[in-house]
């Protein structure tokens, strides 16, 4: 593994991008999202979202001309058509907007349609708070879990994500997570390396739970809290989904399978301008005093010891900003061919 610089890695993908025919505007904002995730150590969802992005974009489920459109039905409210552009880009164009609205109004939201997979919700939490802004993110999924009695899946895994800015130090408070015990994809890579997972993660096709990889990715993920992961799930999609005039539920396909099919995901991006509820020191404050109490609480020896959500990837970005991003050759050597042919 060897470092190189983010602003390599994202001219890029960039440029990978834009060999499909998309926007330079558009090519930059998602480059820029993806390589964040991978320099927040999420990579899963970083850089390993190209080849795909790219693949749908070939076989048009993404509209690599798409220009987003941003209009404004109330002073703290934003509204973006992403017109199927890609996720990630879309998805920065509404973080943005309910940024701005947030600085006129002191909270702002937005409703994102029409966009496609955005990749991890961190990096998004990540302008956010960097924006001294607090924030609670939803966006939906194709649907991968039953409904509580049911045996076919209806519901999204919702990832949702929520950040609370620490201004003094940049170690902001970053939880991204998914309402499936584990993301989908974690399955599928390891599925691709031949390796077990805990049965707590999904069921294979006839509803048992499983520890063969392979065997789940036929199946069902598994919600966390049961029938409350669920519901909590289904009612996230509501407001991400519905109320945005997106896709959502069961209308949601999966890319996965089908990669010309459109999405229509739909995103809610709700942020508070932190400075209207008191100054930038009491939040850092504030969020200190969570850390202090998390080591108090923490039994003798602890190992890790207590954290706040997103420590750990704070402290990668910190790394990745300060010696270069951590990168597989394999993973170069296919983004150049995604470039440059």
């Amino acid at each position: 593994m060897s470092r190189t610089t983010a602003d390599e890695l994202t001219d890029l993908v960039r440029r990978a991008f834009q060999r499909q025919g998309v926007r330079a505007d558009m090519a930059q904002d998602a480059a820029s999202m993806l390589v964040t995730t991978e320099m927040m150590g999420i990579r899963t969802h970083g850089l390993a979202k190209v080849g795909p992005y790219v693949e749908r974009l070939r076989d048009g489920g993404v509209d690599p001309e798409a220009d987003p459109i941003v209009t404004a039905p109330a002073p703290a409210l934003r509204q973006v058509d992403g017109r199927n552009g890609l996720g990630p880009a879309v998805a920065l164009r509404g973080v943005r907007a309910a940024v701005e609205a947030a600085r006129a109004a002191g909270m702002g939201a937005s409703f994102c349609r029409g966009s496609s997979h955005l990749g991890a919700l961190a990096p998004q939490l990540l302008e956010a708070a960097e924006a001294g802004c607090a924030a609670l993110f939803v966006t939906n999924s194709a649907p991968m879990i039953a409904p509580p009695g049911g045996h076919r899946p209806v519901i999204g895994n919702t990832p949702l994500g929520i950040a609370v800015p620490d201004p003094a130090t940049g170690r902001h408070v970053i939880l991204d997570m998914a309402l499936s015990m584990v993301a989908r994809s974690k399955v599928r890579q390891a599925a691709a390396r031949g390796e077990a997972i805990p049965d707590t993660w999904a069921t294979d096709a006839e509803g048992r739970p499983t520890t063969d990889a392979e065997a789940a990715m036929q199946g069902l993920m598994q919600a966390i809290g049961g029938a409350k992961g669920a519901h909590l799930s289904l009612c996230l999609d509501l407001l991400a989904g519905g109320l945005a005039g997106a896709a959502m539920l069961s209308e949601v396909p999966n890319a996965n399978l089908d990669t010309g099919a459109v999405a229509n995901v739909g995103h809610m991006f709700v942020v508070i301008d932190v400075a209207r509820l008191m100054p930038s020191d009491a939040v850092s404050r504030r969020v200190e005093d969570a850390r202090a109490m998390l080591r108090a609480g923490a039994a003798e020896a602890a190992d890790p010891s207590p954290r706040l959500p997103g420590a750990r990837a704070m402290a990668e970005l910190a790394d990745a900003r300060a010696n270069g991003v951590a990168v597989e050759a394999t993973v170069l050597e296919s983004l150049h061919e995604l470039a440059d042919g």
